[in-house]
């Protein structure tokens, strides 16, 4: 691969990972915020012990589940994108000018 396309591929990757953590630090700013609420949900369920109580915590909680698979999903293209970052470092080294 020519010098000139590694150095693109590695811009563009770089870019992705910036944005990619950026989206991880909201989510997860957003993900305390729903676990704090599915928390207190599942605490007035305790307490109240009725139907909508029960059904206000069961939905919180999907939420913020999904939150964290997000969360997962997030991670694994970090590490994707870190792992193709060295990758591309490598034949950045490698290749002579």
């Amino acid at each position: 691969m020519r010098r000139s396309l590694v150095e693109r591929s590695l811009r563009d990757v770089h870019g992705r990972l910036v944005r990619v953590r950026e989206e991880l630090a909201v989510l997860d700013e957003q993900l305390a915020v729903l676990n704090d609420a599915a928390d207190d949900a599942r605490i007035r369920s305790l307490v109240s012990e009725t139907p909508l109580a029960e059904h206000d915590y069961a939905d919180a909680q999907r939420t913020a589940d999904a939150a964290n698979r997000g969360r997962a999903a997030l991670l694994t293209m970090i590490n994707e994108l870190e792992r193709r970052q060295d990758e591309l470092l490598g034949k950045l080294v490698v290749e002579p000018r």
